[in-house]
């Protein structure tokens, strides 16, 4: 298996192949499905682990006098050779994670193999692919709670510990110094409490964070805010408590402790800071100085965390193991919520980038989860069951061929829905084709069929759809209604023996999907095209062409700032017409698809809270992978749609179908840049060329211009984004053909 590791005395990190632990009884073994980063005490490892051996001894002074006694013991070269011995040597990192129970010890019975948990300990809940967890330092998952926010279950214990120290009570104000994870965790929890809460730190982003997540107010701690705040709302008197969630080497949070504080209020220390308490300012207010000692009552007591001996709950009420499952039990109940924290999630193969980003700076971040490959995490999606269709639905063997028209004969089109996109995308391009007739247009209401037969010039106009069906006259038929409707009009289409254009998406639900397929089995008619109209933009179409065949995987960004709908839109409808994502997100993944040359083969979606934006991450069959972020919350005059592709020394470059731009190696002629040639006069998504594809496939009895198998994985995929999103797990994709 694989694991993080570090070694100090270099710096190096790895992730190294080792042995897969024995599951030795009091305890199981737990393959993981995400495990955190604690953006504090492990940063500050990995950063000790990079400095001089001189930067070493001054940030350990600790392990500096432990030397100097081996030194007086052993004498100087017995003591060299250990202290080079230790410091030479792998070491692990991680402390904080969500897996499945792989293998279960002697002894243990609360949990069976399959069942979810969340694992503590800096030697047991390691960045490592299985890890074995004695029973006091791990709990089973509530039902419901994502395995990455479960993920979060050792920090949050950590804070827990930190604020009953501070003993608070309803009604009280408490400052907290440091806003990172810790801290925004403590201001949760404390909120939960019904405490009123003071935030301080430096970083205006954390501030705004803490604010939005319960703090009363949030400042700087060098500006006059937070004591502003606290004068507030304490009437002049002072906070009840303070907490340090704070590192580093500055003094400045126990004096600010010092001087915020009502007189014999409580100090918590929680992170690891400076403490020269100024004697004068402590000593006044006869301040209760507290230590939180990590994740609760059990910690570095090894007949509790190895043996698994517990100690009574009469007398020691909230140990280690205790806090993990009542913080677990919060975030299931929506009392504290984790998502927002969630900075960036890795994947487990890139944690050495990862670690390297974040020392650097070049990664911001609260709290950066590893997620853990699907090949080794099959159990951990469980909650995220995989998206099949029936392999038998998307066979075209004995599929029925239309058969060839005759060339002068036109193609007849009917016409299910003329709705804004119908209208305006689609039928001005078929009423100025020549060779296509439209025949007959189908709507709910007599009046916008009317309209529709006026202006585009249809024979007839009706609201009778099973007239329209039974016509053997109707070569092709349009269905562009509300999505709801699509999967349910598109298999009667093709029961009926008709040739099919669905716009996107073919189907809400895998049901619906799978309804389309069982039409397409039962009636051998696989005539069908969905509106994923993207590839065929001939902007896109020619840099694809120029970027050329690839020879190594691929990474694909494609941002599309959608935008906010206007109040009543029935795009909102989603109990009746499903997510944007789900009406809408066929296009991007279809376009990624037709770009990497492959269907995707897993889907990992997540999104920020209220699920406004979404991160959709797709992976391919040979490593390549395409990134959709689909947000709400931009600037409306920021383009809708750009998109990257990168492989092989080359990057193309699509900025709303307006522009394209090709960067490549230098050649031997010294051209390094393509441009496209000029500027289209209007964005060209595809629909002119996409339709005179589908018209010449129904004219000619030729193949549909787009593979069945590629818009059921397409679909299929679209639809595993929600199981993604409920599961909080990468989804497996049903392999179509």
């Amino acid at each position: 298996m694989k694991q993080v590791v570090q070694n100090y005395k270099s710096g190096e990190l790895t992730v190294l192949d080792v042995p897969v632990p024995g599951c030795k009884p009091g305890g199981v073994l737990v393959r993981s499905a995400y495990s955190l980063i604690s953006t504090g005490t492990e940063l500050m490892k990995v950063s000790e682990a990079g400095m001089s051996m001189v930067g070493k001894a001054r940030s350990r002074p600790d392990q500096v006098a432990k030397v100097m006694q081996s030194v007086a013991t052993n004498g100087v070269p017995a003591t060299y050779r250990k202290v080079m011995g230790k410091l030479d040597s792998y070491t692990p990192l991680g402390y904080s994670l969500c897996g499945v129970v792989e293998q279960v010890g002697a002894g243990i019975d609360e949990v069976k193999v399959g069942d979810l948990v969340a694992c503590a300990g800096n030697e047991h809940a390691l960045h490592a692919e299985l890890n074995w967890v004695p029973k006091n330092l791990y709990a089973p998952v509530p039902d419901g709670l994502a395995p990455r926010h479960a993920a979060f279950g050792t920090v949050g214990s950590i804070a827990m510990q930190g604020v009953r120290q501070g003993e608070p009570q309803l009604g009280e104000v408490a400052l907290v110094i440091g806003l990172g994870l810790i801290g925004q965790l403590v201001v949760q929890l404390l909120a939960a409490s019904g405490v009123r809460v003071v935030g301080a730190d430096p970083d205006p982003v954390r501030c705004e964070l803490a604010e939005r997540l319960g703090a009363a107010a949030c400042g700087d701690p060098a500006s006059a805010a937070v004591e502003a705040a606290v004068a507030e709302l304490t009437g002049g008197h002072g906070v009840d408590q303070v907490y340090l969630a704070a590192g580093g080497s500055s003094n400045q949070p126990v004096e600010l402790a010092a001087r915020l504080c009502r007189d014999r209020g409580r100090v918590v220390d929680i992170g690891k800071c400076r403490l020269d308490l100024p004697w004068n300012a402590y000593y006044e207010k006869e301040l209760d100085v507290r230590f939180s000692r990590s994740y609760g009552p059990g910690r570095y007591d090894p007949s509790y965390e190895l043996e698994g001996r517990d100690y009574p709950i009469g007398y020691v009420r909230w140990t280690e193991r205790r806090n993990l499952a009542c913080f677990l039990d919060l975030v299931a109940r929506g009392r504290v919520d984790v998502e927002p924290l969630v900075s960036h999630i890795a994947d487990f193969d890139d944690a050495v980038e990862t670690y390297q980003r974040l020392k650097d700076g070049d990664l911001k971040a609260v709290a950066v989860l590893f997620r853990y490959p699907e090949h080794t995490g099959d159990a951990a999606e469980a909650q995220a069951p995989a998206v099949t269709v029936p392999a038998v639905a998307v066979s075209t063997k004995s599929m029925k061929r239309s058969p060839a028209r005759a060339a002068k004969s036109p193609v007849r089109l009917a016409f299910v829905g003329a709705g804004n996109y119908a209208t305006s995308m689609l039928l001005p391009h078929l009423a100025q084709r020549d060779g296509v007739e439209l025949s007959t247009v189908v709507t709910t209401t007599a009046l916008s069929a009317a309209n529709a037969k006026r202006k585009f010039g249809f024979a007839e106009a009706t609201t009778d759809l099973d007239a329209v069906l039974g016509d053997k006259s109707i070569d092709a038929v349009f269905v562009v209604t509300r999505h709801s409707s699509h999967a349910e009009l598109t298999r009667q289409a093709l029961l009926a023996g008709k040739t099919v254009f669905v716009e996107k998406p073919l189907a809400l639900t895998e049901d619906e999907l799978t309804g389309v397929l069982a039409a397409v089995e039962e009636s051998g008619n696989d005539r069908l095209q969905v509106g994923f109209n993207r590839r065929f933009a001939p902007l896109l179409q020619e840099a694809r062409k120029r970027f050329g065949a690839r020879t190594g995987p691929a990474s694909l960004r494609y941002l599309v700032n959608a935008g906010r709908l206007a109040h009543g839109s029935w795009y909102l409808q989603q109990g009746t017409e499903g997510s944007r994502f789900a009406g809408e997100g066929g296009h991007f993944i279809d376009t990624a698809s037709w770009l990497l040359e492959a269907d995707p083969v897993s889907v990992y979606a997540v999104a920020t809270s209220g699920n406004e934006d979404l991160q959709v991450v797709l992976r391919y069959p040979d490593g390549s992978t395409a990134t959709i972020s689909y947000v709400t919350t931009g600037a409306p005059g920021f383009p809708k749609e750009t998109l990257d592709l990168v492989a092989d020394g080359k990057v193309l470059r699509l900025d709303d179908f307006v522009r394209a731009s090709l960067y490549f190696e230098k050649s031997t002629a010294g051209r390094k840049r393509w441009v496209s040639s000029r500027l289209p006069k209007a964005r060209d998504k595809g629909q002119n060329t996409e339709l005179a594809a589908f018209i010449r496939a129904v004219r000619t009895g030729g193949p549909m211009p787009v593979p069945l198998e590629s818009l059921v994985a397409t679909t299929a995929a679209t639809l595993a984004v929600q199981a993604g999103l409920a599961g909080g797990a990468p989804v497996t994709l049903a392999r179509t053909r």
